[in-house]
């Protein structure tokens, strides 16, 4: 069972804990599910504040978010309308976790995979070229807690998610370390879909040990094969989560 913790990480550029965040949080969703499709007009901030209870204050700062999101655009006298889906900012680590919730998970494992392997076999390789003492200590600790936590999730998820965020920022390279907060994103969207998995998560420790070797013996493309290996085996833990998950629905359906 996710905790409310883990469940809240999807969303990291503002907080959900604000009324003007909340609001922010309900209508993303609804753009990405297309309740409020591309080219839609909302209706006036005073019409919309009171159907949605809250103070015009709250419901402007969401449409300022959204907005710097790509998602939304205002218009003097011509109102907010939802802008057409090539404008919006798909590496924003809320649109992405929206974009989650709103599509079919099989699209979703793809497109996060996809990301993935493009950026973290990269970092792995540029990581065992610069990688200092420190940055390997890291790394060894984040190995030992999640040898630690073995198969129990919520102990598990958060030295996962440090063992790739080191080696992101090990690449040394600004830009690079800027996708932190999106690396973070994808993994905490993996999580979620593996949360059923029925094979636990201790049997990708030897993955992560072998990206971890080739990183503090400084051999690059080691590393970086390592992390594809790594990659793909998470990528066919989600799918059995998802098979295991349907499966348990169709049973639940068949007793009604």
């Amino acid at each position: 069972m996710m905790t409310e913790a883990r469940r809240a990480r999807g969303s990291r550029t503002f907080s959900r804990l604000s009324l003007h965040g909340r609001v922010a949080h309900d209508l993303g969703l609804r753009v990405l599910r297309g309740e409020l499709p591309p080219g839609a007009i909302l209706p006036t901030e005073e019409a919309f504040s009171a159907e949605l209870g809250v103070s015009r204050t709250a419901l402007r700062e969401a449409i300022k978010l959204l907005t710097s999101k790509g998602l939304l655009e205002s218009r003097p006298r011509r109102g907010t309308r939802v802008r057409a889906r090539e404008h919006w900012s798909y590496l924003d680590p809320d649109v992405l976790a929206w974009r989650f919730d709103a599509e079919p998970a099989e699209r979703s494992v793809r497109d996060l995979f996809e990301l993935r392997r493009l950026v973290e076999p990269a970092a792995a390789e540029m990581a065992a070229q610069r990688a200092d003492k420190i940055a390997i200590g890291r790394l060894e600790q984040a190995y030992r807690d999640m040898d630690a936590a073995g198969d129990d999730g919520e102990r598990w998820e958060e030295p996962d998610l440090r063992f790739h965020q080191t080696i992101i920022s090990t690449t040394g390279n600004e830009l690079i370390g800027a996708l932190g907060a999106l690396i973070e994103t994808t993994l905490t969207m993996t999580f979620r879909l593996s949360n059923d998995n029925p094979a636990g998560q201790r049997h990708s420790l030897p993955l992560h040990l072998a990206v971890l070797d080739g990183i503090r013996l400084r051999k690059p493309g080691r590393a970086k094969q390592a992390m594809l290996v790594l990659l793909k085996g998470a990528e066919q833990d989600v799918h059995r989560a998802l098979a295991a998950r349907q499966a348990r629905l169709l049973r639940h359906a068949g007793r009604r």
